[in-house]
């Protein structure tokens, strides 16, 4: 659905994406993740059509971006991370205007209009002049206007900023539904939890380079660690054929690419040894997402 290849931004002496490769699959929830910098922001752009590349070339559902921005734009929707709104209009007032863009029928438009504020969870202030809103508020009706033309793919930059734990909440059950209904989802954020709830694949990113992109739980799984405490101490040596083997605060860690546990038990107990403790440490993202970043200057 989305294929990026060498993808080069350059402003100034700035390089902001250094070539990006990136393939994101039909009815795929991708999260892009970074620090602030990273250039998640400038890679959403290009996609969208918003900016051009310094070089690269960027695929959307068969269509060059590059050369037909606006046929991609009719098949997609967009979150800024800044959105914004006509603050003496009321919420379905600026909808309304957007939806003349899609050239909607004004009785389907409303119709679509209510839905989506229904969803967002704004039905209740669908009158109200949008100058009234909260921020969170505001980020609601930006995801609204993003659904606006039932889109094929949907770019959400930074969508879960100023939203409540309720309105992190909603946005992920929205993901949810959206993945459900067929729809493929791009969104970038630094807040890893919204990640590894909402999406099947990640990518990080770091100063204009992909630094990793996999499943969740293909990450996770290659980063399992099994903890075993024995009595005795058992030999380390013995478990190097379930993985990498470390000595720790008198316990043996094997970093291992599945659950060993049963197989690691019964090789202890044939050596004769005692099981005090055998339970997996799974790092969290933030875990991974550091060791990665960490290394790149």
């Amino acid at each position: 659905m989305i294929e990026v290849k060498n993808l080069t931004k350059i402003f100034g002496e700035f390089k902001a994406l250094d070539r990006l490769n990136l393939k994101i699959e039909e009815n795929e929830v991708f999260g892009l993740v970074g620090p602030n910098g990273a250039g998640k922001t400038t890679a959403i752009d290009l996609m969208m059509g918003m900016l051009q590349p310094t070089s690269g070339s960027i695929t959307i559902s068969g269509i060059d971006v590059i050369r037909n921005p606006l046929e991609v734009k009719k098949i997609c929707g967009y979150l800024p991370e800044k959105v914004g709104f006509y603050e003496h209009m009321t919420a379905i007032e600026n909808l309304l205007y957007f939806s003349e863009f899609y050239k909607m029928p004004k009785k389907e438009a409303i119709s679509n209009i209510n839905e989506l504020l229904e969803l967002v969870g704004i039905a209740d202030d669908a009158d109200k002049k949008v100058g009234e809103f909260s921020k969170g508020m505001i980020q609601r009706l930006g995801l609204a206007q993003a659904l606006l033309n039932n889109p094929k793919i949907i770019f959400l930059d930074e969508p879960t900023s100023g939203l409540d734990p309720k309105g992190v909440t909603d946005f992920k059950n929205i993901i949810k539904k959206l993945r459900k209904d067929g729809k493929t989802v791009l969104f970038s954020t630094h807040i890893l939890s919204d990640v590894k709830e909402a999406c099947n694949t990640l990518g990080i990113l770091s100063k204009g380079k992909l630094l990793l992109k996999s499943s969740i739980d293909d990450l996770l799984k290659e980063n399992i660690n099994i903890v075993v405490e024995t009595d005795p101490l058992i030999d380390p040596s013995i478990l190097k054929s379930f993985g990498e083997v470390k000595v720790k605060d008198s316990k043996v860690i094997v970093k291992a690419e599945e659950d060993f546990r049963i197989e690691i038990s019964k090789t202890i107990q044939q050596r004769g040894c005692t099981i005090k403790e055998i339970h997996l440490l799974e790092p969290s993202l933030e875990e991974i997402y550091l060791n990665l970043i960490g290394g790149i200057t």
